[in-house]
């Protein structure tokens, strides 16, 4: 289902079943509210997003269960003020940002709040992805990744609960890049809890040049459920400033 310049509009209690690429993908749209809807596809089904958006503002998508072989929820570049609430999600690759930053790709992300969800056997659980430059990175705007709020979501057996990626390169190997030009600030992770398939519970690699700023880790609970029992939780934490409180068992 494709929506391209579509405004004040609802989806709502259908299934998508089985689609050959996204399920749902929404370009230049405002004010679609998508609620209490299935969407269904194998765990191996390559790019099968759930819902995808690009150049939108004011989405919300709330009572709704998603499970793919790719991202549930999907949110590109030049997208504003996107709610997520009552979402489960898996299998799949998680809900995620990006990737941003390629080429010409400058559009800002402001205003994303992920509320009251559930991500059980995804890949990853919160994930903002950026690519790496390549050539001159100088006198470039940094384009603009803001306002975020991920609160009271449950991880059920996630490989990478909470990840900020901005060295993204989904390829088995990648040229030598210039630093992301992306700009990451004002990022509330908060009540964030359950269990993850990898020990490293917590990733954020940010940028050499445009540090991430203004991230808060906040009553975060995170368990290690893997099968090497000899492993315990870690964090990575790189290029970043943090605010953390009740961060268990490791924090940045």
């Amino acid at each position: 289902m494709s929506l391209s310049f579509v405004t004040n509009s609802a989806i709502t209690g259908i299934t998508s079943l089985n689609s050959k690429f996204f399920h749902v993908n929404m370009f230049s749209c405002s004010n679609i509210d998508i609620h209490s809807i299935t969407i269904t596809a194998p765990g191996d089904s390559p790019n099968t997003d759930g819902i995808h958006m690009g150049a939108s503002s004011n989405i919300i998508i709330t009572n709704s269960t998603i499970g793919t072989g790719d991202d549930c929820v999907s949110v590109g570049s030049g997208t504003t003020n996107v709610t997520v609430s009552g979402v489960t999600c898996g299998p799949g690759h998680g809900i995620s940002v990006g990737s941003l930053g390629k080429d010409e790709d400058k559009g800002d992300v402001v205003g994303f709040s992920v509320r009251n969800s559930k991500l059980s056997g995804t890949t990853n659980g919160i994930r903002i992805k950026t690519w790496q430059q390549e050539g001159d990175a100088k006198n470039v705007e940094p384009m603009m990744v803001s306002g975020f709020t991920f609160d009271d979501v449950v991880m059920e057996n996630v490989m990478n609960p909470i990840i900020i990626d901005q060295e993204y390169c989904p390829y088995a190997s990648c040229v030598e890049s210039e630093p992301s030009r992306v700009q990451i600030k004002g990022i509330k992770f908060n009540n964030i809890r359950g269990t993850s398939s990898s020990a490293e519970v917590i990733k954020l690699r940010c940028s050499k040049t445009h540090p991430c700023e203004g991230l808060e880790l906040k009553n975060i609970q995170l368990q290690y459920i893997g099968n090497d029992k000899a492993l315990k939780e870690t964090a990575t934490c790189e290029n970043v400033k943090v605010v953390s409180s009740n961060v268990k068992p490791v924090s940045c």
